[in-house]
């Protein structure tokens, strides 16, 4: 009688454990759909639309990552903006009854941007960090994200780990403006 007894009570304990393990398991294997790429500049979507994309290229990332949103030109700033040529060069595109040029910034928040952006990579990024560039304006984030590896010195960010959120036509020149860096880069389509 006391066999069968503390048969009966082991069962009991074993069972809602191996229920509740397995069910731990499924819900483990099952991966939540995508954030979709937000087509506006809302920053709320843009901000889960970063965080969605961040976890799933966190493996080997030891630290929160570096995210550069590159804002859109502004519509008073998109016929007056210097035009960027394939060089990198700009020449200047002056807007109808313009007197002359002025001194002030064209797109102040871009400026601050970069500059940010320029300043974090020329003091070096250590191994084990990632750096998210993404914007509206794929190009506009691609100039970005050249310009700031401009003058980091070959091989210096090895272990380092680079996003860039933009269209397939602006591949091919980031990566060839920061892969001499030594950075492991990812190209993420916003078009899909």
């Amino acid at each position: 009688m006391k066999s069968i007894t503390r048969a009966l009570l082991i069962a009991c304990l074993v069972v809602p454990v191996v229920a509740c393990g397995n069910k731990e398991e499924e819900t483990q294997q099952v991966e939540a759909a995508p954030v979709a790429v937000p087509t506006t500049q809302d920053k709320t979507a843009w901000n889960a639309y970063l965080n969605d994309v961040a976890g799933r290229h966190m493996d080997g990332i030891n630290n929160s990552p570096y995210v550069y949103l590159v804002p859109p030109a502004a519509a008073s700033d998109a016929a007056s903006a210097p035009a960027e040529t394939e060089a990198g060069t700009e020449t200047a595109a002056a807007p109808a009854g313009d007197t002359g040029p002025t001194m002030e910034p064209m797109d102040g928040d871009y400026e601050r941007l970069l500059d940010k952006a320029k300043t974090d990579v020329s003091r070096g990024i250590t191994r084990g960090n990632l750096l998210i560039f993404a914007g509206l304006d794929s190009t506009r984030t691609a100039n970005l994200t050249v310009a700031s590896f401009a003058d980091v010195p070959e091989g210096s960010m090895k272990g380092v780990r680079v996003l860039f959120i933009g269209a397939a036509a602006d591949n091919e020149r980031v990566k060839a403006a920061v892969e001499p860096a030594g950075v492991e880069y990812v190209f993420v389509d916003n078009a899909a």
